[in-house]
């Protein structure tokens, strides 16, 4: 009987440290701080527009990056040689074909033309004409069914 009374007591005894035990993290845990806000870093690159603003680091003595700098700029203007070749789509979602692009409303593109590279930003697709914007003005291509 004894025997039995000893391991009965150990085993209570047992049972209220492992309890301690698992309660004791749970009670001397720190309370949770909110994260602190992240800092964004990022880098910039500016693309240099003469040899006094930067260099490139692999090739100092080149020009290269500013001759392509003045090269790749579209020019804006003569939209002459722009035709518009077709509309298509429901009254609520047009789309113009002009010099072989395809254009919705609000799309932007560089077309080629025999005077260069021109940028172009469509407005407006109407039932037969288009309204484009180049270099800041507006210009109005009709479409001429030439069947």
């Amino acid at each position: 009987m004894n025997w039995c009374v000893n391991s009965s007591k150990s085993a209570v005894a047992a049972w209220l440290s492992a309890g301690f035990v698992m309660v004791l993290p749970a009670v001397a845990a720190p309370v949770a701080q909110p994260p602190a806000p992240e800092v964004v870093s990022r880098s910039v690159f500016v693309i240099p527009t003469n040899p006094k603003d930067g260099r490139d680091p692999f090739f100092p003595n080149s020009t290269r990056p500013y001759e392509t700098l003045s090269a790749g700029r579209p020019h804006t203007g003569d939209v002459s040689s722009l035709v518009l070749k077709g509309i298509s789509g429901p009254s609520n979602h047009r789309l113009a074909i002009i010099n072989n692009h395809t254009f919705g409303v609000g799309d932007e593109a560089n077309l080629v033309t025999p005077q260069g590279p021109i940028h172009i930003r469509c407005i407006e697709v109407k039932a037969s004409s288009v309204v484009i914007e180049s270099g800041g003005q507006r210009h109005e291509l009709n479409y001429a069914n030439n069947r």
